[in-house]
C-alpha cells in the first residue's frame, strides 16, 4: 500500500485544483430531478411483470433511518425515520402498494402520492406489527423479503429486522417466505427508455472529459493524480457525483496493473500506456463507467510500437465482437466466451475480470453477468441469465501482457444497451489509442 494514500485521498477530495480549472460548463442535469416520475412509472409498468416472473405474490420492504435498505429510493421510503414497511401486492396484472408508517412521515408520503394507500400507525405497536397483521390476514401466496446470498442490493434486511418481523407472522406465512433476489433482479435489470436517454447524456460527458484531460498531460511532469484532480474539478463544475468510492474514482494507472485502486503520484513517462477508469452519478441516481486509453510517444515517435498497437487492436476488436453478439436471448456466459476465445487466439494472458457487468443505479448493478468463461473460475449465477431489452452494460475488450513490475491490461470499456435488434453504444466508442507527444 502506498504510504502517501491518506494525503492523496485528501487531495482528491479537497484540492482547489487551481492549475486545472476549466471554464464552467453548462450543467445538463440542472433541471428538476426526473426520478420521482420515473420511479412511479417503474413501479406501475415493470414491477408487476417482475413479480410474475419471480413467482412472488407480495413483497415487503422494511425501512428505517441511518442504515436504510438499499432499495429505499426505489420503493419510496428513503426518508423513513421511525421504522416503516412498504408492501407490494400483485393483484391480477397490477401492483397495489401500501406503506405502513408512523404519523411523523405520513403527511409527506400522502403528498408524494407514490403509494396506493398510506396506512398511518401508532408507534406502539408500530409499523412492523401492523404490516404483519395485515399480511397474516390478506396474503395467501409467496412473500418476498430482502435477504440474499448472491445479490447485495436485495440483501437489505438485517438479522434483527428479519427476526423481529418474522416472529410477528403466522407460521403459514413464514413457510411461504422467499428471497427477493429474483424479483429484484427482474425489476432493476431493465431500464426504461427515459433512463437510457439520461445515461446516454451522462456517458457522453464521462467520455468527453477523459479526452479533455489527456490533452493536458505533459510527459515527465504530469502524474496519475494530476489527471484525477482535473476530472474531480470537472465534476464539481457541473455538480455531479462519483459513480463509486470517491478515493478510487477516477482510477488512473500509467504503470503496471493495480486493479481497483486510488491514483498515485507516479509521473507519466514516454512509453507508458495510460488507463483512466471513470464514472459519474447524475441526479443522485444514475451512474456511468467508461475507460479511455492513451499511449505516450517517445521523442521522435509518431505512432505506437507495433506490439502496443497490436494489443490495442485486439482489445478494441474484442470489444466490438462482444457488441455484435449482445442481443436478447443470449446468456452472459456466452457473451464472455466469445471474447475469451478471441483473446486466447491472439496471445493475451488470462484476465480474471469479467468481460462486463450491468450498470445504471450503481457501477456494478443488477442484471446478467458477462462473465464466467475464465479459466479456474466458476460463473456467477447471473452469468446463466439471458440478456433482455433494456439491459445496460459497461463492458471491456481485453488484452493483458507482461511488463516490468507486473502486467499491463488494456480494457476498452464502453457502455451499451440491449435493444430489440441487438445492442448499441451509449456514446461513441474509442477507436484509436490517444497519442501524447513528448517534447
Amino acid at each position: 500500500m502506498n504510504h502517501k494514500f491518506p494525503i492523496i485521498a485528501l487531495l482528491l477530495l479537497f484540492c482547489s485544483c487551481a492549475d486545472f480549472e476549466q471554464p464552467v460548463s453548462e450543467n445538463p442535469f440542472s433541471g428538476p430531478n426526473p426520478w420521482p416520475e420515473i420511479r412511479e412509472e417503474r413501479i406501475q409498468t415493470l414491477l408487476p411483470e417482475a413479480l410474475q416472473r419471480a413467482g412472488v405474490d407480495a413483497w415487503a420492504i422494511i425501512c428505517r433511518s441511518n442504515n436504510n435498505d438499499p432499495l429505499a429510493d426505489h420503493v419510496g421510503c428513503e426518508n423513513a425515520v421511525a421504522p416503516a414497511v412498504v408492501l407490494f401486492e400483485l393483484r391480477g396484472n397490477e401492483v397495489f402498494s401500501t406503506i405502513f408508517t408512523p404519523p411523523g412521515e405520513a403527511v409527506a408520503l400522502q403528498e408524494i402520492g407514490l403509494h396506493n394507500h398510506v396506512e398511518v400507525v401508532g408507534r406502539t405497536p408500530g409499523a412492523l406489527a401492523e404490516a404483519a397483521n395485515y399480511i397474516n390476514q390478506n396474503i395467501s401466496g409467496r412473500l418476498a423479503l430482502n435477504f440474499s446470498e448472491t445479490n447485495e442490493i436485495a440483501d437489505g434486511l438485517s438479522h434483527t429486522q428479519f427476526t423481529s418481523f418474522t416472529e410477528l407472522l403466522n407460521q403459514s406465512i413464514v413457510n411461504r417466505i422467499v428471497s427477493s433476489e429474483d424479483l429484484v433482479y427482474e425489476w432493476l435489470s431493465v431500464k426504461l427508455p427515459t433512463e437510457i436517454k439520461i445515461l446516454r447524456k451522462a456517458a457522453d460527458i464521462t467520455s468527453r472529459w477523459q479526452y479533455e484531460v489527456y490533452e493536458t498531460v505533459i510527459p515527465n511532469v504530469t502524474t496519475d493524480l494530476d489527471i484525477a484532480i482535473f476530472l474531480k474539478a470537472k465534476m464539481r463544475e457541473i455538480g455531479v457525483e462519483d459513480a463509486w468510492a470517491p478515493a478510487q474514482n477516477p482510477a488512473v494507472n500509467s504503470g503496471p496493473d493495480r486493479g481497483h485502486a486510488h491514483p498515485t503520484d507516479r509521473v507519466i513517462r514516454p512509453g507508458d500506456v495510460i488507463q483512466i477508469d471513470f464514472g459519474i452519478k447524475v441526479y443522485g441516481m444514475w451512474v456511468t463507467d467508461i475507460q479511455r486509453f492513451a499511449y505516450v510517444l517517445h521523442p521522435g515517435e509518431t505512432e505506437p510500437p507495433a506490439e502496443i498497437q497490436g494489443y490495442w487492436e485486439v482489445a478494441r476488436d474484442g470489444n466490438r465482437m462482444v457488441l455484435e453478439v449482445m442481443q436478447p436471448g443470449i446468456t452472459g456466459l456466452e457473451v464472455d466466451r466469445v471474447q475469451r476465445e478471441w483473446m486466447r487466439e491472439n496471445g493475451s494472458m488470462e484476465v480474471m475480470w469479467n468481460t462486463g457487468h450491468p450498470v445504471g443505479y450503481v457501477a456494478h448493478d443488477v442484471g446478467p453477468s458477462l462473465g464466467g468463461a475464465q479459466i479456474g473460475r466458476d460463473p456467477h449465477p447471473t452469468a446463466f441469465k439471458e440478456l433482455r431489452v433494456g439491459n445496460v452494460f459497461a463492458y471491456d475488450g481485453f488484452y493483458m501482457w507482461e511488463i516490468e513490475g507486473g502486467t499491463k491490461t488494456i480494457s476498452v470499456e464502453e457502455m451499451a444497451v440491449v435493444t430489440e435488434t441487438g445492442a448499441e453504444y451509449l456514446t461513441a466508442p474509442q477507436e484509436d489509442l490517444i497519442l501524447i507527444r513528448s517534447h
